[in-house]
């Protein structure tokens, strides 16, 4: 079953300098295999741990994490 949030994890590790999935995890004090069950939505992460991840990007939650609630925004 699909999370019900995506994430641009993978891009903004691109954009980062090619970040590593480890690298990453060594920034945010997880294992790079969490960080990979994060990127590929097969685990959520703690409210902790999104917020670390987006600070080792510089950018704001909102710009790492997209919850879909499934509801049109009208």
């Amino acid at each position: 079953m699909a999370l019900p949030f995506t994430n641009d994890i993978r891009t903004l590790r691109f954009l980062a300098g090619e970040m590593t999935q480890a690298e990453l995890g060594d920034r945010v004090g997880v294992t790079r295999q969490t960080i990979a069950a994060i990127e590929q939505g097969k685990y959520s992460p703690s409210l902790e741990v999104a917020f670390r991840i987006a600070l080792a990007f510089g950018k704001p939650l909102e710009a790492v994490f997209l919850w879909d609630d499934g509801q049109d925004e009208r």
